[in-house]
């Protein structure tokens, strides 16, 4: 088995002295002095051209969180401050804050095997997959992530065909393919096996869990807005359904900038936010660095991210105190393109 790749890890930056933490309103301050405000102006004149440009396709809503402060926001006509946007993948980190909070509570245990009760048939090889190689997208599971209709695809048939009633158990039935450890793979439905790990762990499913969503993490924070769907099993499909507003994705990754910590009281556990950005080891040619249930690197080392389809993300930059939210609808082809616009945009905060 590969372990983890080991780096040193950019400091998490505290809460600046006098500013408010924004679990009501967030407070708001000007782009910094120093900042490359016209390159950050054509960057913005550009996403939000009245003819989306055809590289990012539309770009739906932008914030931008400095020192814990607001310091840009701008919509696309129909959207704004309260208008819910999908979090589509985003919420694979969202799942990552849930299993914190139940590692915290001592309800899990990330380096036991998985409680899938699929798996503890005798001699079932999947049997010996830990919640960790779950969380790093390395459990080894035959599960194709592929979203263009035409081409044979689990993860479509998890949300939408057979399997969309009970999604974790539709995960959890494939089979190996590879020794778990020993090849990285991106999937839905393993986080799907994760979310329905959580729920027992709480003994709580369905509304219950959501009740738990709410009470633990959302509340807390300022989050009034999150929508989690529910499969008819009652699990949360973590890996692609929770509606939240720019802001509050926001507020969610200022939780992870400031390491866990929200007012002085500590939401998910010391070490937890280090332990999502440890870099996973991967195989040559991955699509991209990856931790626990967290993308790395996207606008520069030590910045990470939770990533969504058609161009959903929020870019954490401990380095420069900064969280980016960008929404939208990008085509498949080019997917690259927003995250490439992201690390410009961070990019010209770095003079500053």
């Amino acid at each position: 088995m590969n372990a983890p790749t080991k780096e040193k890890l950019p400091a998490l930056p505290a809460q600046p002295a006098g500013v408010a933490w924004p679990t009501g309103d967030w407070p708001v301050g000007e782009l910094p002095a120093g900042a490359d405000k016209a390159r950050f102006q054509r960057l913005m004149d550009h996403a939000f051209a009245p003819d989306a440009p055809a590289d990012l396709g539309e770009t739906h809503a932008v914030v931008v969180i400095k020192s814990g402060k607001l310091v840009h926001e701008q919509y696309w006509t129909g959207f704004g401050p309260d208008v819910t946007c999908p979090s589509w993948s985003k919420g694979k980190s969202i799942t990552q804050a849930l299993v914190g909070i139940l590692v915290k509570d001592g309800k899990m245990d990330i380096h036991a095997p998985a409680d899938v009760p699929e798996w503890q048939e005798a001699g079932d090889p999947r049997g010996k997959i830990t919640l960790d190689l779950l969380l790093r997208m390395s459990s080894g599971l035959a599960f194709r992530e592929d979203y263009v209709p035409e081409h044979p695809s689990d993860v479509i048939e998890m949300l939408w065909g057979a399997g969309k009633d009970d999604v974790a158990h539709f995960a959890a039935s494939f089979p190996l393919e590879h020794e778990p450890g020993s090849y990285w793979s991106y999937a839905s439905g393993t986080t799907n096996i994760v979310a329905r790990a959580a729920a027992r762990a709480a003994n709580a499913f369905g509304p219950d869990f959501e009740a738990f969503m709410r009470e633990r993490l959302f509340d807390p924070i300022g989050i009034k807005s999150a929508k989690p769907k529910f499969d008819a099993a009652g699990t949360f499909i973590g890996s692609s359904f929770c509606f939240c507003t720019p802001r509050d994705f926001a507020r969610f990754g200022l939780l992870y900038l400031r390491d866990g910590v929200w007012e002085g009281k500590r939401i998910l556990p010391e070490g937890w936010v280090d332990y999502a950005r440890t870099p996973t080891w991967q195989q040559t040619g991955a699509e991209g660095a990856y931790g626990a249930h967290w993308w790395l690197d996207l606008a520069g080392p030590g910045s990470f991210s939770a990533n969504g389809f058609e161009g959903q993300y929020t870019v954490i930059v401990p380095e420069l105190d900064m969280v980016v939210v960008r929404h939208g609808k990008t085509s498949l082809e080019m997917k690259l393109n927003p995250k490439a616009w992201i690390a410009d945009i961070v990019d010209c905060f770095r003079s500053g």
